[in-house]
């Protein structure tokens, strides 16, 4: 069966059940108890009872990066701009903005009786005081990067304090050798009093001079509370839609000067979103309220949304199954296929922009004997990961065996899926696969007993568990390699992959935004999220490229060129292209997924 025929049969079974949730008649199949205690307040128009997969590393905006966090911020706060229920920009806190000819210049208008959860007015400094301290390198936002499009952004964000900085060892203490110093000359110290200070002291003034000077050139400005202007370094046809991306959203500046530790407690948090935070218990539960001061308040039907932190997916459905949880994400995968199987009605295979992957550290050991340095090695296990039978027998949920790093979902310059316009760019070889291993192998000096031993690290979760089984056992059966596997917490594991300890993770990206930038940036040299430790000078330049012009033919010619680089060196193995299985209760209607987003919760309502 052709990919064009298969995707339009799971597009129309995806519709049905789409259809069939939201008014089908409950399947015969299902064993929920509709007495159940969680029924019955939700039935009242209360709480909406779910799970969240992993505990919030943080409910701060600026800070947030993952899919754990932001589900529940998406309901927290409102950006600018915001998506509605078919995925288009819509208003949120400002009307739509005015755009100048040559792109660069957007005039955002505050909408009238915009209101934080505490009764404060929504302003335009609030959000210039938001973006600007997600620039702050004191922040040390990961996600700073998604606000270089503003003119001066990358610049402020660069800023570092005079003084030697030095290369770490593997055991993490300093070495003598000098990585980069950053020094300052006699007209960085005009107009400061630095008589009798210190040196530490004098590199401390220059160092918040040069801030104050960097700060003060980002292209964001308000110009009253109502007015926010914008200034881009390049035009970027997708800046709208990144006006509804978290790391964007609003803080209420009098909120956080006062208080930094503001996002830690319920008590202290304050959004301007459809709820507000009630309550945090840290690694047990997060239960989040109607907020009053809401533009849309009187469309949000439910009282709260209450989240169980829960990793279990087990668990998770067997609450969802008794009637606790009346919306379940990402189930385990052997009840999605029974449920696809079954045609229940409950069940939705919600779309996504996303993809699935293995990071391979790619950072040289002191010995010299990374064998994921190598592009042959790299590659072979890539070639020798069968993705058609990992989708149809492991995760069975609608999922499609990755082609490349971009997905489906994201159109080129013609109007044509970028996907289907660069072509499949990875195939399965196991021959092929055993004679790079061996050639790479031999280009290191090493056998594959030095592969043996090496770790796959996931965070845990029973479906993370059996794809890392799956390609485990691939490994071994195709290239004689015995990988072995290591299950941490979520927030563990992205630690120790932005210390790029571990020899290879599982890594998944969801897209923020609808270009296919959203996936092709991410492995630029030093990029946040770039945890392989990937650097190819061409790929950098390429990514550039696509960044800086207005043309989208330059633009996504170049992503093209960059995204066969990165799947020829593969420092990342793509493994599939990401769906959303999600369970919704037959008597609950108004959830709708976003393509780039968590089920939105915000307007679920009982049915009659």
């Amino acid at each position: 069966m052709s990919k064009k025929l298969r995707n339009l049969i799971g597009l129309l079974v995806v519709m049905t059940l789409v259809l069939t949730a939201c008014g089908g008649k409950k399947d015969s199949n299902d064993t929920s108890n509709s007495g159940d205690t969680g029924t019955e307040t939700a039935a009242e128009g209360e709480i909406l009872y779910t799970a969240n997969r992993s505990e919030p590393g943080t409910l701060d905006p600026a800070l947030a990066q993952g899919t754990h966090e932001s589900w529940i911020l998406n309901h927290l706060f409102t950006g600018l701009l915001a998506y509605d229920e078919s995925g288009e920009i819509v208003p949120g806190m400002a009307d739509m903005p005015e755009v100048s000819e040559d792109g660069l210049h957007y005039t955002f208008k505050i909408r009238d009786g915009m209101k934080w959860s505490n009764g404060d007015p929504v302003t335009a400094k609030d959000f210039e005081f938001a973006w600007l301290r997600v620039l702050d390198p004191e922040t040390a936002s990961v996600y700073a990067y998604q606000l270089y499009y503003l003119a001066g952004g990358e610049e402020y964000n660069a800023v570092e304090k005079p003084g030697v900085y030095y290369v770490k060892d593997d055991d993490g203490k300093d070495t003598a050798e000098v990585d980069h110093e950053v020094t300052y000359t006699d007209a960085d110290t005009q107009g400061l009093d630095l008589e009798g200070k210190s040196d530490e002291e004098k590199a401390q003034a220059v160092y918040e001079k040069w801030l104050a000077d960097k700060r003060a050139a980002v292209g964001v400005k308000a110009v009253d509370d109502k007015t926010l202007e914008v200034t881009l370094a390049n035009p970027t046809p997708y800046f709208k839609d990144l006006t509804a991306f978290y790391t964007l959203y609003p803080v209420n500046e009098k909120v956080v000067s006062e208080n930094p530790d503001w996002a830690l407690n319920a008590d202290t948090h304050v959004s301007n979103g459809a709820f507000k935070l009630k309550t945090w218990e840290h690694d047990s539960l997060i239960e989040i309220v109607k907020n009053e001061n809401w533009f849309n308040a009187d469309k949000v039907k439910f009282a709260g949304i209450t989240w169980d932190i829960l990793e279990d997916a087990n668990t998770a459905y067997q609450n969802y199954d008794s009637g606790k949880y009346w919306m379940e994400v990402d189930p385990p995968q052997e009840v999605v296929a029974q449920k696809f199987a079954e045609k229940s009605p409950e069940l939705i295979i919600g779309k996504q922009v996303g993809t699935y992957y293995y990071n391979l550290n790619n950072i040289q050991t002191a010995d010299g004997k990374n064998p994921f340095t190598n592009a042959n090695i790299r590659k072979a296990l890539s070639m020798s990961i069968d993705r058609e039978g990992l989708v149809t027998n492991i995760t069975k949920g609608g999922q499609i065996p990755a082609e490349g790093m971009v997905p489906f979902g994201l159109m080129d310059d013609t109007g044509k899926e970028f996907r289907e316009g660069n072509g499949n760019l990875i195939k399965y070889d196991p021959e092929g696969a055993k004679a790079l291993l061996e050639k790479g192998l031999g280009e290191m000096g090493l056998t594959v007993a030095d592969m043996n031993g090496k770790v796959l690290l996931y965070n845990t979760d029973e479906n993370h568990k059996k794809i890392a089984q799956a390609v485990q056992q691939m490994w071994k059966e195709n290239l004689g390699v015995e990988i072995q596997l290591e299950n941490v917490d979520f927030n563990v594991k992205l630690a120790r992959e932005k210390a790029h300890d571990f020899d290879i993770s599982r890594a998944g990206w969801v897209g923020d935004y609808s270009d296919p930038m959203t996936m092709m940036d991410l492995f630029v040299t030093g990029g946040s999220f770039n945890d392989s430790g990937y650097s190819n000078p061409k790929y950098d330049e390429l990514i550039k490229t696509a960044v800086q012009s207005a043309d989208q033919k330059v633009r996504m010619d170049s992503m093209k060129e960059a995204e066969k680089i990165l799947m020829e060196d593969m420092p990342i193995i793509p493994v599939y292209f990401y769906t959303q299985p999600y369970f919704v209760k037959e008597n609950v209607k108004g959830i709708y997924k976003p393509m780039l987003q968590y089920p939105v919760l915000t307007y679920a309502e009982m049915s009659e």
